[in-house]
């Protein structure tokens, strides 16, 4: 296979299976079940940050990746803007915030990502 992944051979699990390989890591998807760990890292395409990209969970499934944001898009989610205190400010430039939403209750989280 030549370019980039087909998108449906990732949804369906079969490129990472023929390349013994996973599009994200497991960091951060301690608090679900194996079949959603598999789910996000075998069958999922990964996003690239500063630092190490990790998924959030929330109400024991993997959230929805919505996004990088900056402090304008996150303030439209007050709950996710206060998971980031005092650093919230200071997005923008070489810091963002990673923003998702929970496919269960569809509460938005954040992560701040930094250079």
């Amino acid at each position: 296979m030549d370019g980039p992944f087909c998108p449906w051979c990732i949804a369906d699990g079969s490129a990472a299976e023929r390349f013994e390989g996973d599009f994200t890591d497991c960091y951060g998807l301690d608090d679900v079940s194996m079949d959603v760990v598999h789910e996000v890292t075998r069958r999922t395409p990964g996003f690239h940050g500063w630092q190490q990209p990790h998924w959030l969970t929330h109400s024991g499934d993997a959230a929805a990746l919505v996004g990088e944001v900056g402090h304008a898009e996150l303030a439209r989610h007050p709950e996710a803007l206060a998971q980031l205190g005092d650093f919230a400010p200071h997005l923008g430039g070489d810091a963002a915030a990673v923003l998702f939403r929970c496919t269960v209750c569809g509460s938005h989280l954040a992560y701040a990502d930094a250079s």
